[in-house]
């Protein structure tokens, strides 16, 4: 079997080394038109920073083989031409058109062809974009383009174009180097895979760590100094110096091959698969950041180019084409990334795309630290949490902060795939020593919280909700049922304070006829505040979401 595998990068490599496994028969061929093979694109942002100290380890075994096409050859018996692209598919000859850096062109036949083609950045027309000193991370090239600006002119003015999950991680790696790092946004918020509130928390972290941030700007140019490098970047709220730009607007699926060869594209510009990755031509199958994504929350065609999807679907592809059954079950859009120390993370759908697709959901916004108060690593994070209303099924998470938001991103990303509800997440028996988490993990409580907003118990009003209605001096009662000591640090203003443990005692100081916001540090105390008041007949109580911390954080 003559298997040709376009792409060298994620999707490729994987296929090609598991129709090996499967097939010692198989003759498989990678094409690949750059040098490096089988590198970990994602690690370029640290080999920037020089967390990653070489090269090489981007490309080396965990036993510390370098991946190049000698160790294709010898250890995995797959050929590679690479410095070699593929021009054309004659789909009716089985056979891809090949050519080299110095135009020799060769025919390959195949029995079965992988396009794993990837994606490529996208490259708005702006002025001044071919300057030097500009660079998009695509590649090991562009990571030691920009390493070299760094070192031979001592950038320390660098500006990111794109506030996406690249942008964002360029930008932490720009500021450990001791650059002045801006991001220059379109959109009103950076990382548009977050909720605004959520993706606010990372901004107001940025600017924390001394990156600035400029949303809802465009950039209209860029400007040269005397020797053609870039100096200056035009935008609508004003020019910025520049020593070095790195573009990060975001990326499509690279199809003119597939296209050009009659292949179905899909409705995402991707080409479009199956379950088993396989084309509209049942010899040719497409995988990694090239290919279609099936959501498995709405069921609907999607694309989200991640490394992690790209090497699952190579596998899928070499299973399929070598006749073992395997199939992908879809996505779930799962991304997380390091800002500074913050870590920033989400699966399912957030509340903007759940809305955008017609669901009725709730949410939940949830602040609190990872583990109990009593031990002294504990780091908060905030978690916000999507369900269905009708259904109560659970659709999606967002978990921000410096606690351990990884690992409560992934429980949902399990509860998503098995399609449970929020019910189920609440009662899932996850492990529990304070070392590690509450006892009522921290996803488990907000899962709690968000039953309680579903069954009509606790009605919440979100922190921007609450500061409109501030804008537009509505009638309430902010109600803070804090400590007297945790008070005299501050509270919101015009707030009336009640402890709670004297609540039930003074419900005669409060207006029936007013809407009241309870809230506390957190809302916990809140919620107990809430329940006193409607057990007292009181009809109009809200309570805080994300409480006093939330507020502190948007405001």
């Amino acid at each position: 079997m003559n298997v040709v595998v376009i792409g060298g990068v994620a999707a490729g490599p994987k296929a090609a080394s598991r129709i090996v496994r499967l097939r010692q028969d198989a003759v498989v061929t990678i094409i690949e038109k750059g040098e490096f093979l089988s590198y970990a694109g994602c690690g370029l942002p640290y080999y920037i920073s020089g967390l990653v100290k070489e090269q090489k380890e981007l490309m080396t075994t965990p036993a510390g083989s370098i991946r190049d096409a000698a160790f294709f050859r010898n250890v995995k018996k797959v050929n590679v031409l690479n410095h070699s692209e593929a021009i054309r598919i004659d789909r009716q000859k089985h056979e891809v058109l090949v050519r080299d850096e110095s135009g020799n062109e060769l025919l390959l036949k195949y029995d079965k062809l992988v396009l794993a083609t990837g994606a490529e950045p996208v490259c708005p027309a702006i002025p001044g974009a071919d300057l030097k000193g500009i660079y998009q991370l695509k590649g090991v090239e562009d990571a030691e383009g920009i390493k070299g600006v760094l070192e031979e002119r001592k950038a320390r003015d660098v500006i990111i174009v794109g506030g996406g999950l690249i942008g964002v991680e360029v930008a932490e790696a720009l500021t450990g180097t001791g650059c002045r790092v801006t991001i220059v946004e379109l959109q009103k918020q950076i990382l548009t895979m977050m909720d605004p509130e959520m993706a606010h928390l990372v901004t107001r972290h940025f600017e924390s760590k001394g990156v600035k941030v400029r949303c809802q700007t465009k950039v209209n140019r860029f400007i040269a100094d005397d020797s053609g490098h870039v100096a200056k970047v035009q935008t609508s709220a004003g020019d910025l110096a520049a020593d070095l730009v790195v573009m990060s607007i975001g990326v499509r699926p690279k199809v003119n091959l597939a296209r050009d060869a009659g292949l179905d594209i899909g409705v995402t510009g991707a080409i479009r698969v199956n379950n088993q990755m396989q084309t509209s031509d049942p010899d040719i199958y497409a995988a990694g950041d090239c290919a279609e994504k099936l959501d498995i929350i709405t069921g609907k065609p999607s694309y989200v180019p991640l490394g992690s999807t790209a090497n699952k679907e190579g596998r899928v592809a070499a299973n399929a084409l070598c006749g073992h059954k395997d199939s992908m079950t879809g996505i779930l859009g799962s991304a997380i990334c390091k800002v500074f120390d913050y870590t920033v993370s989400r699966t399912g759908l957030s509340e903007t795309e759940a809305r955008r697709a017609g669901y009725e959901i709730e949410t939940v916004i949830s602040p609190a630290p990872d583990k109990p108060h009593f031990i002294p690593d504990a780091k908060l994070i905030f978690i916000k949490l999507v369900a269905e209303k009708k259904t109560r099924r659970l659709l999606g998470v967002q978990v921000v902060g410096l606690g351990d938001a990884a690992r409560r991103t992934d429980i949902v990303t399990v509860a998503l795939t098995a399609g449970m509800s929020v019910d189920q997440l609440a009662g899932l028996d996850l492990t529990y020593a304070p070392p590690y988490s509450p006892a009522m993990d921290n996803i488990i409580a907000t899962a709690n919280i968000l039953r309680n907003k579903l069954d009509g118990i606790m009605e919440g009003m979100s922190v921007w909700d609450l500061m409109a209605m501030k804008e537009k001096n509505q009638d309430m009662i902010l109600l803070d049922v804090r400590s007297a000591d945790e008070v005299a640090a501050g509270m919101l203003p015009g707030a009336v304070h009640v402890p709670l443990g004297q609540l039930r005692n003074r419900l005669g100081e409060l207006n029936r006829d007013n809407l009241i916001v309870c809230y506390c540090k957190i809302s916990l105390r809140g919620y107990e505040a809430a329940i006193i008041l409607k057990q007292a007949g009181f009809k109009q109580v809200k309570v805080l979401d994300g409480g006093l911390l939330m507020w502190s954080q948007l405001n």
